[in-house]
């Protein structure tokens, strides 16, 4: 079988699209990648890109498009609703065919070195973390851009790969393996982000909510409503419905509802196929029922 690894890097601008294509286009120039995705927010002022291949084609293309957006990406000027620390702002690999995680890991670190050699400072985390606090990617990142000017003077943030000393220019970047999540966000029709926050306090682990959800509340200025970002971690342990439902919960206290929601990059076939089993009531319901994923089988 083919070994195959996905790679979802994401970039902090979403504005100007004649940067993010040039970088996209690092990619084209590689054969054998697989582009599945790419998209940019303006109120985030990100990018997302998703793309698939070999390991050794997808670190490849990794470090390119990590060296271009670093070329073309001025931290320094940078303003958005996202929360972000560099230019390439954060970097996973994730197992898709064939490939271990410990073979995301060896890419990762690999990744990780060249970038750190440029002189930007490179933390690992999730499955890569070299400290358990590095584990979770927004401890990793708190703080933002502007605060990492001091927290990476502390000796406990210390850089994994590159200087102790952060790059005005480039910022910093997070490099790791994970296994596959669901990037889910809800949509609400108030301009209020402190609602939007409070209702992503509820729903995330850290604020006593699902298991398996991170979230923060964000402002959609140009459709002056506010958002409850989501990352599912393990949507087999939290599934989709299980989040929608619960933001949805959390919304009424406050009179607000949600009008929309939104996948971010790539999602598993299994984490909808639960959601069409949730709201439609469906019995016995397997992904072999699936018309396309019958017909791909039999190519």
């Amino acid at each position: 079988m083919r070994k195959l690894m996905e790679c979802v890097p994401n970039f902090s601008e979403g504005r100007d699209l004649e940067v993010v294509e040039k970088i996209i286009d690092e990619v084209r120039k590689i054969e054998g990648i697989t582009i599945l995705d790419y998209s940019s927010d303006k109120d985030h002022n990100r990018s997302v890109l998703t793309m698939i291949g070999s390991p050794e084609k997808i670190k490849e293309a990794a470090i390119n498009t990590a060296k271009k957006a670093a070329e073309l990406i001025d931290m320094s000027k940078h303003e958005g609703a996202h929360p972000r620390m560099g230019a390439t702002d954060v970097i996973p690999f994730t197992p898709v065919s064939n490939v271990t995680i410990e073979e995301c890991k060896e890419i990762a670190n690999e990744v990780a070195a060249e970038i750190g050699s440029w002189g930007v400072p490179v933390y690992m985390y999730e499955d890569s973390a070299t400290k358990p606090e590095r584990q979770n990617l927004a401890k990793v990142r708190k703080g933002q851009y502007e605060g990492f000017f001091d927290k990476i003077k502390e000796e406990e943030w210390k850089p994994d790969f590159g200087p102790q000393e952060m790059n005005v220019k480039s910022g910093a970047t997070a490099v790791g393996a994970r296994v596959p999540l669901v990037a889910f966000n809800i949509n609400l029709d108030t301009p209020d982000v402190e609602i939007a926050n409070a209702i992503a306090k509820k729903v995330r682990h850290i604020g006593g909510g699902l298991r398996f959800v991170k979230g923060i509340g964000l402002k959609l200025e140009e459709r002056n409503q506010t958002q409850v970002s989501m990352n599912l971690v393990n949507y087999e342990k939290t599934s989709v419905y299980q989040a929608f439902e619960m933001v949805k919960m959390e919304a009424r206290r406050y009179g607000v509802n949600v009008v929309g929601s939104e996948v971010i990059g790539t999602i598993p076939m299994k984490s909808l196929l639960d959601v069409a089993e949730y709201y439609l009531q469906i019995e016995n319901f397997g992904i072999d029922q699936i018309l396309e994923k019958r017909l791909l089988d039999e190519q």
